[in-house]
């Protein structure tokens, strides 16, 4: 089991909007509570990505904010080659948006880094407000077993390829998409309720929160990742304060 953590947040001068940096404060804290050294490595536009870190968060930002981080993130490839090498990687909102295959923003479409099968139009109306979701459980969130939490605030049609799957099926809130979004889909039923994506060592989500501070089993699950070993093998915290914030979030 590692001693030792080195925790990635990606971009934080643009991708810093909604307060998502406090993700990785959550996994340096839930870390150091274990016992282990943890550090927060943060890295600015312009600036390489290590790709050698043990895991990654990528938050949420606004319209030109994701247009520099994409070309960025493109650009250098470090994070590209974190995730090929099975590195645990949480993408938040833009984030999700900024790892897929394409998305919307200043009007016009921008590649993304490709690292979800995903792209991204707009919605006609603004989701907003609480989402809650049942975990499916796919790929890397496999050891997930309670629900998910979260707030919601975008305009992101976000909808799944094949090599994506959800992270949750949408039991409160919009999710990925609205009805609008996937009427002329084939696989429709399974987009609309659709909320984040799970590719390869990729977690992405649209709950802001910060998610992890909302969702202590996907932060262990995160920190367990980056470690090398199973959930069940990490040593869990009686935290009752946190307890009792999930308990008065939860639908």
């Amino acid at each position: 089991m590692a001693d030792r953590l080195t925790i990635g947040l990606m971009l934080p001068d643009v991708l810093g909007t909604y307060g998502d940096d406090g993700n990785a404060l959550v996994l340096r804290q839930r870390a150091r509570l274990r016992g282990i050294d943890a550090e927060i490595h943060r890295v600015h536009l312009g600036e390489a990505v290590p790709e050698t870190l043990d895991v990654y968060c990528v938050g949420g930002g606004e319209d030109t904010a994701q247009i520099l981080a994409a070309e960025h993130l493109i650009n250098d490839g470090g994070l590209t080659r974190a995730a090929d090498a099975g590195r645990p990687v949480l993408a938040i909102c833009a984030g999700l948006q900024v790892l897929g295959e394409s998305f919307r923003a200043s009007d016009r479409v921008v590649d993304g880094v490709g690292l979800i099968d995903a792209t991204t139009a707009s919605m006609q109306i603004r989701a907003i407000g609480e989402l809650g979701s049942t975990p499916t459980r796919e790929g890397i969130t496999a050891e997930l077993t309670e629900p998910l939490t979260g707030f919601e605030n975008h305009m992101g049609a976000t909808i799944l390829g094949p090599g994506a799957q959800p992270l949750g099926t949408v039991t409160q809130g919009v999710g990925n998409a609205d009805d609008a979004a996937t009427v002329d889909l084939s696989d429709g039923e399974r987009q609309r309720y659709a909320e984040g994506a799970v590719q390869g060592s990729v977690i992405a989500t649209y709950m802001h929160g910060p998610v992890l501070a909302r969702n202590p089993q996907l932060a262990d699950l995160l920190l367990a990742k980056a470690m090398g070993i199973a959930l069940a093998e990490l040593e869990p915290l009686d935290l009752p304060a946190v307890a009792r914030l999930r308990f008065e979030r939860l639908p």
